[in-house]
């Protein structure tokens, strides 16, 4: 079955977002992490944890991460794309700044767009700490 011009289309707008968002995340850059949502975007950061709501809120919610954490690194697979939805698998990399302490982060994160930003996203993680 050959793949839609359309789909391989979504995919480079959808790994895009998702290059900034992790770039963002390596460079402790919050503005450039909420500039991937709409407006009114639902960001749920843990499996189990409440959804917060909007750009603004998404902004102050990834805030702390000069602070928090450095070494950062960022990486995400392959896209799977369904229309306005998307999924990848992920893993960040960081050190906790105040102890130095390694973080291994793994997980999945899905995504529904509106338009070229994202409007809901949800991650799932295991976090790893210590070497």
């Amino acid at each position: 079955m050959a793949v839609s011009e359309e789909w391989k289309r979504l995919r480079v707008q959808y790994a895009a977002l998702m290059q900034q968002f992790g770039d963002g995340w390596s460079n402790g850059s919050a503005e450039q992490i909420s500039d991937v949502f709409t407006d009114d975007a639902v960001f749920a950061a843990a499996p189990f944890g409440a959804a917060i709501s909007g750009r603004q809120a998404i902004a102050e919610y990834w805030k702390d991460i000069p602070v928090e954490q450095s070494e950062v690194s960022f990486r995400y697979g392959e896209m799977y794309v369904a229309g306005p939805w998307f999924a990848t698998e992920f893993r960040c990399t960081f050190r906790r700044r105040r102890i130095g302490e390694p973080v291994d982060v793994r997980g999945a994160i899905f995504c529904e767009t509106d338009g070229a930003k994202i409007s809901e996203m949800r991650m799932y993680w295991h976090r790893t700490v210590g070497g």
